[in-house]
């Protein structure tokens, strides 16, 4: 079968490799599609290469068919279009017994710490399965993993109706946040100096402010009445947006940090002394999370179809992440099953 396999100094490669048997517990899925996210990027540009074992197959958003089921699977069948919730904790870390299973302290990602869906046959455990959305395409389905991540962003928030929520950086989880936020009753604003990003939040029905026009503090200050957000979502991964982040957040609000930052940032503690914030890390998600991202992306709550910039061959991962990095991509998905061929 072939795969996307990365082996360093920012490149994939169309690789022809074995298929993994199907072991007790486990079961054969053949990925339709797979999104490329952020993380992905950063495994692009080299940040990871410490905990990526190379060559390596990655990939974790993702939705496909259950082609073969190994013994003391229960609850699946041949056929069943599923996605997947790629964690495995080892229940006996501090975390896991304290009940954080989805951050526990010896985590394996499935896509990065182990071989991902970036490939034509995906042997996966079965209790990481999570059943797609009924009656949406394949490709909408293959958003159920970054909604999830949004989900679990707004709920540990604990935004709620008719407050006021800021998310710097409109990509595509900053977008799923801002969707999510405001679905929940949230006003919602939206900070993003790339104008054409901007646009498509616009387009979505979101207000959005240019930083590079309008001062965000000022802005927020009036949008407010001078009393600040109630949740700000920093989503960018930039030194000047943590900065920006606890600026713009009320007496006692909160900061919710979503972005991956590959190095350590300057924050503004005496704003976080003066205004008693609280600053959250937002890491993965829950199976409840996943459960909620299947139910919006159904609902139809989720603007799929304008998030998925393009959908791109097995042997085009290469460009695709080339393309990425520019920003001139927002959801790019892999059709690994060649439907688009």
């Amino acid at each position: 079968m072939q795969a996307v396999t990365y082996t360093g100094e920012r490149t994939f490669a169309l690789t022809d490799v074995e298929p993994e048997p199907v072991r007790p517990g486990t079961v054969r899925v053949e990925p339709a599609y797979v999104g490329l996210c952020g993380t992905d990027l950063h495994i692009f540009h080299g940040h990871m290469d410490s905990r990526v074992t190379k060559p390596a197959v990655i990939g974790h958003e993702m939705v496909g068919a259950i082609t073969e089921i190994g013994a003391d699977v229960t609850g699946w069948r041949i056929g069943d279009v599923v996605t997947v919730m790629p964690l495995i904790w080892d229940n006996t870390c501090p975390a896991c017994l304290a009940g954080h299973t989805h951050i526990c302290q010896n985590l394996q990602f499935v896509g990065i710490d182990t071989a991902g869906a970036l490939q034509q046959q995906w042997v996966v455990p079965s209790e990481l399965l999570v059943r797609a959305p009924e009656g949406v395409s394949l490709a909408h389905a293959a958003l159920v993993e970054p909604v999830a991540v949004a989900v679990h962003d707004v709920r540990r928030s604990e935004l709620s109706s008719g407050q006021r929520a800021v998310v710097i950086g409109a990509g595509p989880i900053g977008v799923l946040i801002a969707t999510v936020a405001r679905n929940v009753g949230a006003d919602v604003a939206v900070i993003e100096l790339d104008p054409g990003r901007r646009a498509l939040a616009r387009e979505l029905g979101l207000t959005t402010v240019d930083p590079g026009e309008i001062d965000p503090a000022a802005w927020v200050a009036d949008w407010t009445d001078g009393a600040g957000a109630d949740v700000v979502f920093e989503v960018a991964g930039a030194a000047a947006a943590i900065h920006t982040a606890t600026s713009l957040a009320k007496v006692r609000g909160t900061v919710v940090v979503v972005a991956i930052h590959p190095e350590p940032r300057p924050v503004d503690l005496q704003r976080v002394f003066w205004r008693e914030l609280r600053i959250l890390g937002a890491r993965v998600y829950q199976r409840t999370d996943f459960e909620e991202a299947v139910r919006l992306i159904a609902a139809g709550v989720i603007p799929a179809e304008q998030l998925i910039t393009e959908i791109v061959p097995l042997n085009a991962v290469q460009s695709a992440f080339e393309k990425l990095e520019t920003g001139a991509a927002l959801k790019v998905l892999v059709d690994v099953g060649g439907a688009q061929s």
